[in-house]
């Protein structure tokens, strides 16, 4: 209600200005806003402290509630037996009597009567009055005679009012009757309601205490490490990728600092390799661009003359070109799922002779020795056949281009656990058992004997490895026992 009328009062204000300070009140209301809300600190404080707070003021209502219930109710009970005591006295009295007369004028004589003891006097010094007494009960007791008019009566008779008949030789001679209390106040516990009051007072001042203690330990101690998260978080999205938090515990808030911790890595390996990728790539367009341009000045001055042999040269620039191009656009439709492959049932054998019709003979060429170790019968898996004849391509060039001459080129074929794996074995230069994972990266070619001096874009085997999760398969690599690079393709055999 507060900020209700805060705003309230802020929106007639900003009406009253000229436009140029109300443009800037108007600016500096999310501000305002801002500093109404409560933050999460403040949020689990109140969250700790209400319910105490509620569970005080229902404690001391229901205490109060409980000791006048129980008050009223005890001296309204102790003041009925007060009346069961009396009968046999007050029957005495009127059997000697034979009227109630004597008690409307001496009503010192009445008050003997109902005493707890019976037969005192009122002048007597050991006379004392009982607890219940003392809070005015014996005068909330009246005599009424057989037709139940008033003998003795000092507080007004309710209808309702408790009676108890008075019998004399099997006949009523008169009843007695008692108003009971209505309230503590009534019964003279004012006292005793304030002191019990204070006393739950009191109790709940020291429960608010240690709930506000409570509380504010939780904020500080549960809340602290979800702060410092929060900072980090917000570094973090500015940019600072280096940015790490303390797991200090094994709670939820612990397993969000390692997430937390996980996401920043991940953030941090995902911007290098991004640095990375526009470097490499803007490498390898510049290469060929350069030899372009050289090889067209060559030719604008006179340099070189335009026959076969120079435009060869540029037609290998433009198909590097082209080829870079080409891979890059692949790997980016692969990216978004937006490749196309049209899987059908077909035989890994008969697609493998296929493929290597003219391995054999690009092999001799390069001065390797090609080991075909096919089974003779049908190895069916669901493919696209055009991509895996791409993928097997790319794997050929890449044992070609970085296998030395006088090597080995071993391929074979078996089934294992209900996947068709092809083993792609070539001899040295290997690579280095740290560089392994990272062979399928994009730009990534491995140092020295496997590196741009070789030619290559490196985004070959990315290629490849996107083909084969594309069919539900892997495509590892590991140290050849032939002293290269081993790669490990596996297809999920087809049923049938």
């Amino acid at each position: 209600m507060l900020a209700g009328k805060c705003a309230e009062n802020l929106e007639i204000a900003v009406r009253a200005l000229n436009p140029t300070r109300r443009t800037a009140l108007i600016e500096a209301r999310p501000r305002f806003w801002s500093v109404m809300k409560l933050s999460l600190s403040r949020k689990l404080f109140l969250a700790v402290l209400g319910p105490a707070l509620l569970a005080t003021l229902a404690m001391g209502a229901a205490d109060g509630w409980s000791f006048a219930r129980g008050f009223l109710g005890h001296i309204n009970s102790q003041t009925e037996e007060r009346m069961a005591t009396v009968l046999p006295r007050l029957r005495a009295y009127y059997r000697e009597q034979r009227s109630w007369d004597g008690l409307r004028e001496d009503r010192k004589e009445w008050f003997a009567l109902i005493h707890p003891q019976g037969g005192l006097r009122l002048d007597q010094a050991d006379w004392s009055l009982p607890v219940s007494d003392l809070t005015g009960a014996v005068f909330r007791i009246s005599l009424l005679d057989a037709q139940q008019r008033s003998v003795i009566s000092f507080v007004e008779l309710r209808a309702d009012a408790p009676r108890m008949p008075i019998e004399v030789n099997g006949q009523t001679v008169g009843w007695l009757a008692m108003t009971p209390f209505q309230s503590v106040t009534e019964a003279g516990g004012a006292m005793l309601l304030k002191r019990q009051l204070l006393a739950s007072l009191a109790v709940g001042a020291l429960a608010l205490l240690l709930a506000a203690l409570i509380a504010g330990w939780a904020t500080r101690r549960l809340l602290a490490p979800v702060r410092q998260v929060a900072a980090a978080t917000h570094r973090l999205a500015a940019g600072d990728y280096a940015e790490r938090v303390s797991v200090s515990s094994d709670d939820e808030v612990g397993q969000l600092a390692r997430d937390f911790n996980q996401l920043a890595h991940t953030l941090e390996r995902n911007e290098q390799l991004r640095r990375e990728f526009m470097a490499d790539i803007s490498h390898e367009l510049r290469t060929p661009l350069a030899v372009l341009r050289g090889e067209l000045e060559a030719l604008e001055d006179g340099v070189r003359k335009l026959d076969g042999d120079s435009l060869h040269s540029l037609q290998q620039e433009v198909g590097q070109l082209n080829q870079l191009v080409n891979d890059l656009h692949e790997l980016s439709m692969a990216d978004v799922g937006a490749l196309t492959y049209r899987k059908q049932p077909l035989d890994l054998v008969e697609l493998l002779h296929e493929s290597l019709a003219g391995a054999r003979e690009r092999c001799q060429e390069q001065g390797l020795t090609l080991e075909l170790q096919l089974p003779m019968a049908a190895k069916p898996v669901l493919a696209d056949a055009a991509r895996l004849r791409q993928l097997l391509g790319n794997l050929m060039e890449n044992s070609l281009r970085y296998t030395e001459a006088g090597g080995r080129l071993r391929i074979r074929l078996l089934e294992q656990n209900g996947h068709i794996v092809l083993d792609w074995l070539d001899s040295a230069p290997g690579v280095a058992e740290a560089d392994l994972p990272r062979l399928f990266e994009r730009f990534f070619r491995g140092e020295a004997s496997r590196g741009r001096a070789s030619g290559g874009s490196g985004l070959g085997l990315a290629i490849c490895r996107s083909i084969a999760e594309a069919h539900g398969g892997t495509l590892e690599a590991h140290p050849s026992p032939l002293g290269g690079l081993w790669l490990q393709l596996s297809l999920p055999r087809e049923a049938r």
